[in-house]
């Protein structure tokens, strides 16, 4: 009997502006993972940056899953920038840092972590996901 390949972590980096509805973050989600074939079995947690610790729709798309809901400071973030796909200046202004969802996304999937699906937009969420053990 041969072992099936394990599947990949894959961690889940969001931004969204306040009040931002579960409902477009769980579209946002649900529509990337069908778009690049990867399973909602394979996501491990989700997270953001740390003013958005106490965010409404977060807080519910976490318990609506079932998962972990990890907020990182800005200083922490700022360490990923060579690795994102974008820098957004609009978004250093507000945050301290160079892109939320890219760099959250690759804060959760630790040292050996990658991006995997590049920041994605729906209405004011964005979503990115990284790949890491």
């Amino acid at each position: 009997m041969r072992d099936l390949p394990a599947q990949p972590a894959l961690y889940a980096g969001f931004g969204c502006r306040r009040g931002c509805p579960v409902e477009t973050l769980a579209v946002l989600l649900r529509q990337t993972l069908t778009r690049n074939a990867l399973p909602l079995s394979a996501l491990r947690a989700i997270a953001s940056i740390e003013p958005k610790a106490r965010e409404p729709g977060l807080l519910a798309l976490a318990e609506r899953l079932g998962l972990p809901y990890i907020c990182f400071d800005a200083g922490h973030l700022l360490a990923f920038e060579p690795q994102l796909s974008q820098r957004s200046a609009t978004a250093y202004a507000q945050t301290g840092c160079w892109g939320v969802a890219e760099s959250a996304a690759l804060a959760l999937a630790g040292d050996n972590g990658r991006l995997h699906v590049p920041r994605q937009v729906l209405g004011s969420a964005t979503l990115a996901l990284a790949i890491g053990g």
